[in-house]
Formats: C-alpha cells, sequence, structure tokens
C-alpha cells in the first residue's frame, strides 16, 4: 500500500507543479511579448501558448480526481459528522460504516458508468480543441480517480472495523493554532 500511497501523493503533486509552472510562463509569455526588444518580441510572438489554459484544465481535474481520494485516505476530506458525534458510542459505529459504504458505493458507481463513458468515448475521433489529444484520455480521470477514491472508502472502512479509528485531519500541530481557536492569545 505505500506504494500506491506514495504513487498517488506524487502524482497529485506533480499535476499541480506542472499546471502552475504552465501558467507562470504563459502569463510570462503574454507580458513579455508587449516589450519592443526586437528579437525576443519576434521570437514570443511566434510562440503559440494557446493550448496552456486547456492542458491547465485537465490537469487540475486530473489532480482533483486524485486529490479527492488522497482526501478520504487522509481524513481530509469533507465529511458531516455532527449528527454522529451526538449519538450514543453503540449507534456511532453503524453510521460511519453507512457513511463509508455509502461512499464506496457512490464511487462505484461513478467509477463504472465513468469506464463506460471513457470506453464508448475511445471509439469515437473526437478531440479537445486547442491540443487535440483524444477526449477519451482526457475523462479517463473520472473512471481512474474515482475507483482509487472508492478503494480509499473501502480501505478507512476496513481499518475502522479492525481498529475503530477512522483518519482525520487534525490541524492543532500547526504553532500556535490550538491557542488561537480557543480564543487566546499566541
Amino acid at each position: 500500500m505505500k506504494y500506491l500511497d506514495h504513487l498517488e501523493e506524487w502524482l497529485i503533486a506533480s499535476l499541480m507543479a506542472a499546471a502552475t509552472l504552465i501558467i507562470f510562463f504563459a502569463v510570462l509569455h503574454r507580458y513579455a511579448s508587449g516589450y519592443q526588444i526586437p528579437l525576443l518580441q519576434n521570437w514570443l510572438l511566434s510562440l503559440n501558448l494557446s493550448w496552456a489554459q486547456e492542458l491547465c484544465i485537465y490537469l487540475f481535474v486530473w489532480m482533483a480526481k486524485f486529490g479527492a481520494a488522497y482526501g478520504v485516505r487522509s481524513g481530509i476530506h469533507v465529511g458531516v459528522d455532527v449528527i454522529v458525534n451526538r449519538l450514543e458510542p453503540r449507534y456511532q459505529k453503524a453510521f460511519v460504516l453507512f457513511a463509508l459504504f455509502s461512499g464506496a458505493v457512490f464511487t462505484g458507481i461513478v467509477a463504472t458508468l465513468g469506464g463506460r463513458f471513457v470506453w464508448q468515448m475511445a471509439h469515437t475521433d473526437q478531440t479537445s480543441p486547442d491540443l487535440e489529444a483524444p477526449m477519451w484520455i482526457v475523462y479517463l480521470a473520472i473512471p481512474l480517480g474515482t475507483s482509487l477514491m472508492c478503494f480509499r472508502f473501502l480501505q478507512v472502512a476496513w481499518t475502522f472495523i479492525r481498529t475503530g479509528e477512522v483518519p482525520h485531519h487534525d490541524v492543532g500541530h500547526v504553532e500556535g493554532l490550538d491557542e488561537e481557536l480557543k480564543g487566546e492569545p499566541a
């Protein structure tokens, strides 16, 4: 599992870094090409970066799909547990398992339907407008990312059954944040 965890983290960080660099260079290109430096301006104007925005959108979509799976694994995914925390302890376990298995079923359905959609899309000649990439590759983020998210829900449920613990993101480790949240000066 550690290899999958590291692959997931590496993929998210790489997609985010690539999108950030592409946006940075596209903006730099836009402003630098306005300077009246003959050779530089001619060279910059000869570059076509019309594909940059489309690629960044696709990179962020992929990053968000895999980031949601990471969120389930690490406990930072959005969860509403106000009602569960007010229940008697004997009912809490059942509600937590119901929520985890509901997440797994939902993401399993989305992954299956996404896979069928990608399969159908692969048999068309549809390409993206600027990159001219096959659209099935773009949409492959849906079944891959959502399948991983389904796996993570099942993984968290299995851990909860064995240990009674679910991952939770604790921001209290940030220096001074505990006191700040309590209203005390840091």
